[in-house]
């Protein structure tokens, strides 16, 4: 039987610190830390004191913070074969953390006891159960994490128990059963949870790899089996395939099978924290990602579209805004006019799909994607593209004329020179600009000839810059395509551009960028 809550357990400093190309600051761990407990996350494991100056310093200064739901827990092992767990320098470093919680990880599958360890099955009983015992008596709560289980249940299940046993008769806390190789199926993972539910009268948890594609499914199967923590990381990461992934566990666990998981009102918050992590960990966000990805909620098929404007329910599994997400209406050849008229009646609530307008943009939008040019991913360019063809956008500037110049090789570091002239409220700016490369030098050059009189065109920043090849058959004269993604301290938005001088390109998606900016700015 189910419990009504389950605790939601991070890992993300710890285990998602694991994964390739991450490395967080202790300012990063600080600011994910409070998104976190912002959340409502009960337990953030954030790595071991001793392990290096890093978590050393994020321990002392993690505990200045007023955390509302979240208890910070220290991570660490059993202790070392044939001594105390007093005598243990990695256990001192652990209490050294001074936080309320810990997590001690321990082994339970007998191979790795013998093989790996390099000991005895009952000298690793002895290691669990002192260790346990002495982190009680410093008035700790214990997370054991019982590494391997489920490939130690298959191979040994009296011996994997029997850890258990050693550290529940310890004091444990909670025992957290992990798929350390992430290479269990879920009906195996429902029937052992459940049997271990059942022998012990404690708190079990869940703690599943990705290895098989599977961890967010066994973390739900163990849930429904009666575990009542699960533990994981924000999108996923962590070694190898990554963890289980928290940001769909939480809305698995709430929306669809109504536990309690996380405070009912901070659920919305859930895209943004996902998005948070992923900027922070300087790893791309994942648009296909369920409940929080960009394209989790995008329609594009013209009946799909129909359906969705008729009632989301069609093609929808949760209303997106339950978790923080929106709705996304996508333009393109195969949109039809349901999908536009949705883009038109955002900026002329009166238009209707039969529409002489409503016709003749989508006929524009059509053959500009038969152009190359791919609307679904820059939605600001196709709000600009409406806006024109309606007549209602006031350029903020026009465009007159611009000159590129490249030396090989670089002077002074520099390789690209920007020439531009713009006229702004009548007014001709013409301005010249370096940069690394002939788009930064052209981005430097708009920039310095509009701040005078768009002072917030400093807020702007190029977050992302894609090039795609259309006719590779064209070699060297092939079109190319050009996505800009630009953000200010409020939201980002994508323009395109499609030439096939990938200079021109990229200057057609830069002017939309800024022009979308002001046109938002100055409405």
């Amino acid at each position: 039987m189910m419990q009504s809550k389950v605790t939601a357990y991070d890992s993300t400093l710890r285990d998602g610190a694991q994964a390739q190309g991450v490395s967080f600051t202790v300012e990063d761990k600080l600011k994910i830390v409070q998104q976190l407990d912002a959340l409502g996350i009960g337990y953030i494991e954030a790595g071991n004191p001793g392990s290096n100056p890093k978590d050393l310093e994020f321990f002392k200064r993690v505990a200045e913070l007023k955390l509302q739901h979240a208890k910070i827990i220290a991570f660490g092992s059993t202790r070392r074969i044939g001594i105390k767990a007093a005598d243990d320098n990695n256990l001192r470093s652990l209490l050294s953390a001074n936080t309320q919680s810990v997590a001690i990880f321990g082994k339970s599958w007998d191979y790795q006891v013998t093989d790996i360890l390099r000991t005895t099955l009952d000298e690793n009983l002895r290691m669990i159960a002192d260790t346990i015992a002495y982190l009680k008596q410093q008035g700790k709560e214990v997370v054991f994490d019982a590494e391997h289980f489920y490939d130690g249940y298959k191979a040994n299940a009296p011996y994997a128990l029997a850890t258990l046993k050693a550290a529940a008769d310890a004091g444990a806390d909670v025992l957290c059963l992990c798929d350390t190789n992430g290479g269990t199926f879920s009906d195996e993972i429902f029937a052992v949870t459940q049997t271990v539910v059942k022998a012990f009268n404690l708190q079990v948890g869940i703690h599943c790899h990705n290895d098989c594609d599977m961890a967010v499914a066994n973390s739900v199967a163990a849930v429904q089996a009666g575990a009542s923590q699960v533990q994981g990381t924000i999108n996923g990461i962590g070694e190898r395939c990554g963890n289980a992934n928290l940001v769909s566990i939480i809305p698995n666990l709430q929306l669809k099978l109504g536990l309690n998981c996380i405070p009912a009102e901070n659920i919305t918050a859930l895209t943004h924290v996902a998005r948070f992590v992923s900027e922070v960990a300087n790893m791309p966000f994942n648009d296909k990602a369920p409940y929080v990805g960009n394209d989790a909620f995008s329609h594009k098929g013209g009946m799909h579209i129909d359906a969705v404007n008729k009632n989301p329910i069609s093609y929808e599994h949760i209303n997106p805004e339950q978790v923080g997400n929106i709705r996304h209406i996508l333009v393109s050849e195969v949109a039809g006019r349901g999908a536009l008229l949705s883009k038109l009646r955002e900026i002329d609530a009166t238009l209707d799909k039969d529409s002489t307008d409503t016709q003749r943009i989508l006929a524009r939008i059509k053959a500009l994607e038969h152009d190359g040019y791919q609307f679904e991913s820059a939605e600001a360019s196709v709000q600009l593209l409406v806006l024109r063809e309606l007549g209602k956008l006031r350029p903020s500037f026009e465009f007159k004329e611009y000159q590129v110049n490249i030396h090989e090789p670089a002077l002074n570091g520099v390789n690209s020179f920007a020439h531009i002239k713009l006229v702004v409220n009548g007014q001709e700016e013409t301005t010249t600009a370096e940069g690394d490369g002939p788009v930064n030098a052209l981005d430097k050059a708009m920039r310095r000839a509009l701040e005078r009189f768009y002072p917030a065109i400093k807020t702007v920043r190029l977050t992302d810059y894609k090039v795609r090849v259309l006719n590779s058959d064209q070699a060297t004269a092939a079109k190319v395509r050009v996505l800009i993604e630009s953000a200010d301290q409020n939201e980002s938005w994508t323009t395109t551009g499609v030439s096939t001088d990938v200079v021109d390109a990229s200057w057609r998606a830069l002017i939309d960028a800024i022009e979308y900016k002001l046109m938002r700015d100055l409405v």
